[in-house]
C-alpha cells in the first residue's frame, strides 16, 4: 500500500497527530483542541498546538476560547499553518463556510 504524496509529511510525526474536519459557523465551530464544555486548562508547560489546513481544503477562521469567550485568532488558506500556545484555555476552534479537512500535532513546549 502506498501513502500519498500529499499526506507524507504527516509520516514523520511522531508527536500526538489528528486530522479533523472542520465545518460549521462561529456560533457553532469545531474544535481542534478541546471543547466549550471543560473548564480552562493549565500546564506546567505550555503545550503547542500546529494547526495545517490541508493543501485542497477551503478557507478557515480560528481561535481559542477560554473563560467561555471566543477570541478569534485569523484565518488560514489552503496549505497554510500555524503554531499556537496552548495555556489557560479551554479549547482551540475552527470553522469553515464550506468544509476543510485540518491536520493538528500537539506536543510540549521546551
Amino acid at each position: 500500500m502506498r501513502s500519498s504524496s500529499l499526506t507524507a509529511i504527516y509520516d514523520q510525526w511522531t508527536e500526538p497527530s489528528y486530522e479533523i474536519r472542520v465545518r460549521g459557523t462561529a456560533a457553532k465551530p469545531t474544535y481542534l483542541w478541546g471543547s466549550a464544555k471543560i473548564s480552562d486548562r493549565t500546564f506546567d508547560k505550555p503545550l503547542l498546538l500546529h494547526i495545517r489546513n490541508h493543501v485542497f481544503g477551503a478557507f478557515i477562521t480560528f481561535g481559542t476560547e477560554a473563560s467561555g469567550t471566543q477570541t478569534t485568532i485569523g484565518s488560514l488558506e489552503p496549505g497554510e499553518c500555524v503554531s499556537i500556545q496552548v495555556q489557560t484555555m479551554s479549547g482551540v476552534f475552527a470553522w469553515c463556510h464550506s468544509e476543510s479537512v485540518v491536520a493538528c500535532l500537539i506536543r510540549e513546549s521546551r
